[in-house]
């Protein structure tokens, strides 16, 4: 990247932090009359009512100042009963902090363990946040290439381990993954959990769709085979599940001995989360479970409308994914998938992700969003494969 003479004396972490290419084809087309957009990570549905109504008497009643850096007593309490109800076991609200935002979360998490010279490992194909929020710290993102076959994505665990150096500080674990839909069996979370004991390193466990798993209640997770002392920081948001994007509030898992370390750095990042929007949080754990189930019971419906409809095709190779809303595919003959996704934008007025903003692994393939209203996939499917057949 060529910089400014103005910018060269800024520190390179900052002046070569990447560009995102999921941004790059968004920008592109986003103004387009007609486009289905399943580029970015998110669904069509605005936050449910019930949730705006809580955060609206939170404002009301003035709660507008400064408030708790760990979040309010009663959201603390809130994501704790959360985990009991999804793990069967009680949870000490003390292990969770709130944050604005996963991606705050994930930052945090890296501050605590990575920093120059560093390195943190990381399986692609990947959301590309992570190696680069990795790097704009200091450390290096080591990537391990997943391997794509005829049974989908998977992780060749003794690639995985055998990225590990002495200077490695942490291994990251996005389980159901964002962009392929791997999904971690109890088994191998076991195998990471004991080869990380081993050699003393940190585990981040991004666990955001753990909800949205279409072999079960939840995905295999850290919660089912860690004891709460191990060294695993779990990253996590209320985007996905209640329809949050916008309101930027996430959390952070950690044993509570490290309590006021991530008080200190939460306080000199966001210094804080608005307090009435953490009315809207608690009421989202409390109260929406029936809009959970109703969104995954949509996702899957979603799912297997792409799913067939490409499939049919003959032109598109992928694994159905068992976890997340994304459809991970590749097209034959059409290797160079940054080209190509500006090229559906203009061809079939369809918005999907190119596969290499998530790391060399995902090169060749596009990402779709299929958390929609099920009438829009079934007419992008349509332009999709009208497209294909042209082509």
């Amino acid at each position: 990247m060529t910089l400014h003479p103005s910018l060269a004396g800024l520190r390179p972490e900052a002046s070569e932090a990447p560009e995102s290419g999921i941004v790059e084809v968004f920008n592109y087309g986003r103004d387009r009359p007609g486009l289905i957009p399943l580029w970015v990570g998110e669904g069509d549905l605005p936050t449910p009512s019930f949730i705006g109504e809580a955060a609206n008497r939170g404002l009301a009643a003035g709660e507008t100042f400064y408030t708790y850096q760990r979040g309010i007593p009663e959201l603390r309490a809130a994501i704790a009963r959360y985990h009991q109800r999804l793990y069967s076991r009680p949870f000490d609200p003390e292990r969770f902090f709130v944050t604005s935002g996963g991606m705050p979360a994930i930052q945090i998490a890296l501050r605590m363990v990575s920093g120059a010279g560093d390195e943190v490992i990381v399986p692609t194909p990947a959301w590309p946040n992570l190696a680069a929020a990795t790097e704009v710290g200091g450390a290096k993102a080591v990537e391990v290439p997943m391997q794509f076959g005829n049974d989908g994505w998977t992780l060749d665990l003794d690639r995985y381990f055998g990225a590990v150096t002495a200077r490695t500080k942490a291994m990251f674990l996005n389980s159901p993954c964002n962009p392929t839909g791997w999904t971690a069996t109890r088994d191998e979370l076991v195998a990471i959990r004991d080869f990380a004991r081993q050699r003393g390193l940190w585990i981040i466990a991004d666990e955001v769709y753990t909800r949205f798993f279409y072999e079960g209640e939840r995905a295999p997770s850290f919660y089912d085979v860690a004891d709460p002392e191990d060294r695993i920081l779990y990253v996590n948001t209320l985007s996905k599940n209640w329809a949050m994007t916008g309101w930027r509030l996430g959390w952070l898992s950690a044993p509570p001995a490290y309590g006021q370390v991530i008080e200190n750095l939460v306080q000199y990042s966001s210094s804080g989360t608005p307090k009435f929007l953490q009315r809207g949080g608690v009421a989202a754990f409390d109260e929406g479970e029936d809009f959970i189930a109703f969104q995954k019971q949509r996702a899957l419906e979603a799912r297997n409308i792409v799913c067939d409809g490409l499939e049919a095709t003959g032109r598109v190779r992928f694994g159905r994914p068992p976890g997340a809303f994304y459809l991970f595919f590749s097209v034959d003959g059409e290797p160079d998938t940054r080209k190509l996704g500006l090229r559906l934008v203009d061809e079939a007025n369809v918005g999907l992700a190119p596969g290499d903003a998530f790391g060399a692994a995902g090169s060749g393939f596009m990402r779709m969003c299929f958390l929609r209203d099920p009438a829009h996939l079934i007419e992008a499917t349509a332009r999709l494969s009208d497209w294909l057949r042209r082509h």
